[in-house]
């Protein structure tokens, strides 16, 4: 038998990956709209369930940069959420995430996500190897958890080449967006993120001096803080 040379082993390898992130891309860009609002009704389950499938048989590489890496276990997540959504939309009438239980378990906590040959829960994925391998505050707006105080879903799937400037871009977005957070030069009332996840993002100095670097409005660093209630309810129709 003719053997396989290696490089062109690692071009299918490539070239399959690229072809389930333009997969998963695809969907993206025709169920969600600009603003983040996921059309859940239309939204074609069996091509997300062919990506999903991928996924199961997918192990992520330690040869892989940061940035890919990071962009594989975002997109992970984000297509399970989804997947997992949409099971229990065509199931019964659900309004929020929060009404998705298995055996007294919240969505986070249910071992459902398959990558690899080997089962996670979404809380796994977020903090143990997001949170904890890469140490990057942006994280937190490029994982989606279907509800309407969420930072808004990206309509494109993210990329080794995009990651950084997509996750800057829905951090900025997020963060200036008064329907997330209403931010004064002496008050501000924002997202339960920024309390939930606080060490995140106070690393490198206080709350307030992280959101002066992408907030439009100038705080001052005496600023009152308080945090708004968090709606549930799902992102989309």
């Amino acid at each position: 038998m003719k053997k396989i040379p290696l490089s062109f082993i690692i071009i299918l390898t490539l070239s399959k990956s690229y072809a389930q992130t333009s997969v998963f891309n695809d969907l993206l860009r025709k169920y969600v709209t600009n603003t983040g609002i996921v059309d859940y009704k239309k939204f074609n389950g069996q091509i997300l369930k062919k990506h999903i499938t991928y996924l199961e048989n997918t192990s992520p590489k330690l040869s892989w940069s940061n940035n890919k890496q990071k962009a594989f276990w975002i997109n992970a997540y984000n297509a399970y959420t989804i997947y997992l959504v949409l099971h229990a939309i065509r199931a019964e009438k659900i309004e929020s995430i929060m009404d998705i239980t298995k055996k007294g378990k919240t969505t986070w906590k249910i071992p459902f996500v398959k990558v690899g040959n080997k089962t996670y829960t979404l809380d796994y994925i977020e903090h143990e190897i997001l949170r904890k391998k890469f140490s990057d505050p942006k994280i937190h707006f490029g994982i989606n958890c279907a509800s309407t105080s969420c930072p808004k879903l990206s309509n494109k799937a993210f990329t080794e080449e995009n990651i950084e400037i997509e996750l800057t871009r829905l951090m900025k977005d997020f963060i200036n967006d008064t329907s997330k957070n209403k931010i004064s030069q002496n008050e501000v009332q924002i997202s339960p993120i920024f309390d939930w996840f606080h060490d995140d993002f106070t690393k490198n100095g206080s709350l307030i001096n992280f959101l002066n670097n992408y907030s439009k409005t100038k705080i001052s660093p005496k600023a009152k803080i308080s945090f708004l209630k968090y709606d549930w309810t799902l992102n989309g129709k």
